[in-house]
C-alpha cells in the first residue's frame, strides 16, 4: 500500500532530479572562439551535456547528500525523539520551562544568523550578507544561515505549542512570547533578506494559530506587521526600486527591468513545446541567476508547458501528502512541526513561480529542492524526512493508543495540545 511517506519521498527524489538536470542546463556555456580575433568562419558550438559531465558537479553531490540524509531522518525514532523533549501534561502550565526554552531557541537562530557579519566567515554575494563559508571546508563550499533559521523556528515555534497546550488562547502567557520570539528572528534575517523573514513570519503564524491562538490577537498586530514591512521597504532603495519596477518593467528594459523581461522572454522561448534541454538561449548570458532563483524560466523555455506542468504537479502532490500527514498524525508537537514543513514549502514555491512568472516583485526566494542551494535542498530533504518518519510510525502509534501494543515511550501530549484537526 503507497502510504504519504512514499509519495513524499518520491516527489523529493522527482523534483531534486529535476534540479541537477536543468542546474546542470543552465550552466551550459558556449565554446568556441569569439571577438575581433577570431578567425573568420569560426562556429560557436555549445558545450555538450554528458552523463559524466551531471555526476561529477556540485549539484549531484549536493542532491546525494540530501537524498542520504532524508532517508537517515526518515528511520529516526521519532517519538522517542519527542518524548525526549521533555513534553509533559504538566509542562502545560510550567511557564518558566516554555519561556526558557524558547529564548534559548531565539539566541542560537539569532547566534547562528549572526555568522554572515563575522570576519573570515562571512561571504557577501551581490551586495547580500546572506553567505558563510565553511571552516576547513575552502571559499568553494558555503551555507546560507538563514536556511537553518527558517527550519529551526517551525521546530521551536511547534515544540513551544505543544508545551503550552491550552495557554496558547492567553495573549500574555502563551501568543505573546511566541510573537517576541519570531519577530527577533525575522527581523534579523529581513535586513539582508525580506523574503524570508516574510516566509518564517508566515510559517510561524500558521502554528500558533493551529496551536491554539486566538485569531483576533493576531488581528491587533497586522498594523504594526505592515508598518514593518512598509519601513523595511522604504528604509532599502534597492525594494523600493523593484516594487515600481514590477508595477511597469518595459518602462526600463534594459535597466531597473531587465530581469523580469528576460524571464519573461525565457518563458515566451518556449513557445509550448520548449527548445529541448540544452538549448535555452536565456540561460546563455541573458537571465541573470538563471541557476537559482529563476530557475523555473530555464524549465519553461526548455522544457515547455509540458516540463512545467510536471514541477507544479510534483508540488501539488507533494504538498497535498504532507496535507495528509498533518491530517492522521495525533501528536501536536508532530502534527504542528509536518504542517509547518508542508506550509513552508508551498509558500515558498508559490512565491518563486510568482517571481519568476512577474506575478510579484523580485525576491531572492529560491524554487524548494530545484533551484541550485546545496543548504536549502539538504534541509528541506531532512524536514521532509521526519514527515517520512511521522507517517511511518503513525500505525504503531495508534495501535498504542487502542492498547493492542505496550506503551512506548513516546512522550508526546496525545490529544492534549490545542491543534486544530
Amino acid at each position: 500500500m503507497i502510504r504519504a511517506g512514499h509519495v513524499i519521498a518520491l516527489c523529493a527524489l522527482a523534483l531534486l532530479t529535476i534540479g541537477v538536470v536543468m542546474v546542470n542546463s543552465a550552466s551550459l556555456g558556449v565554446t568556441g572562439v569569439a571577438g575581433p580575433l577570431a578567425p573568420a568562419g569560426t562556429p560557436l558550438q555549445a558545450a555538450p551535456m554528458t552523463l559524466k559531465s551531471v555526476l561529477f558537479t556540485s549539484a549531484t553531490f549536493h542532491m546525494f547528500v540530501a537524498m542520504v540524509m532524508m532517508g537517515v531522518v526518515a528511520f529516526f525514532p521519532i517519538r522517542r525523539l519527542v518524548g525526549g523533549a521533555g513534553l509533559q501534561m504538566s509542562d502545560q502550565y510550567d511557564t518558566a520551562k516554555a519561556w526558557t526554552g524558547l529564548a534559548v531557541g531565539v539566541l542560537l537562530c539569532l547566534a547562528v544568523l549572526s555568522l554572515v557579519y563575522m570576519p573570515g566567515i562571512g561571504q557577501a554575494k551581490n551586495g547580500s550578507n546572506r553567505w558563510i563559508n565553511i571552516p576547513g571546508l575552502g571559499e568553494g563550499l558555503s551555507a546560507q544561515p538563514s536556511e537553518i533559521a527558517k527550519w529551526g523556528m517551525l521546530l521551536l515555534i511547534a515544540w513551544y505549542c505543544a508545551v503550552r497546550g491550552p495557554q496558547m488562547k492567553s495573549f500574555f502567557k502563551g501568543l505573546a512570547p511566541a510573537l517576541v520570539a519570531i519577530g527577533a528572528v525575522a527581523g534579523f534575517i529581513v535586513i539582508e533578506d525580506l523574503g524570508t523573514g516574510l516566509l518564517i513570519t508566515t510559517a510561524c503564524c500558521v502554528l500558533l494559530l493551529a496551536g491554539g491562538a486566538r485569531i483576533w490577537h493576531f488581528l491587533m498586530f497586522v498594523p504594526l506587521g505592515l508598518a514593518g514591512v512598509a519601513a523595511a521597504v522604504i528604509k532599502s532603495p534597492y525594494r523600493l526600486t523593484r516594487i515600481t519596477t514590477f508595477l511597469d518593467p518595459y518602462k526600463d528594459p534594459e535597466g531597473t527591468g531587465y530581469h523580469q523581461v528576460q524571464s519573461l522572454i525565457a518563458i515566451a522561448n518556449g513557445q509550448g513545446v520548449g527548445r529541448g534541454l540544452g538549448f535555452g538561449l536565456q540561460s546563455k548570458g541573458y537571465l541573470p541567476e538563471d541557476r537559482t532563483d529563476f530557475l523555473f524560466a530555464i524549465i519553461c523555455e526548455e522544457l515547455g508547458i509540458p516540463g512545467a506542468a510536471a514541477v507544479i504537479f510534483l508540488f501539488v502532490l507533494l504538498i497535498w501528502a504532507g496535507l495528509s500527514v498533518v491530517k492522521h498524525e495525533r501528536s501536536p508537537a508532530l502534527k504542528l512541526f509536518a504542517l509547518g514543513a508542508t506550509i513552508t514549502i508551498g509558500v515558498q514555491a508559490v512565491i518563486n513561480l510568482a517571481v519568476v512568472t512577474v506575478v510579484a516583485p523580485t525576491k531572492g526566494i529560491a524554487l524548494p529542492l530545484i533551484s541550485a542551494g546545496g543548504t536549502g535542498w539538504i534541509l528541506t530533504a531532512m524536514s521532509l524526512g521526519i514527515l517520512i518518519a511521522i507517517d511511518r510510525t503513525s500505525d504503531e502509534a495508534e495501535a498504542v493508543e487502542r492498547g493492542e501494543l505496550p506503551l512506548l515511550k513516546v512522550g508526546s501530549l496525545g490529544e492534549a495540545g490545542s491543534v486544530a484537526a
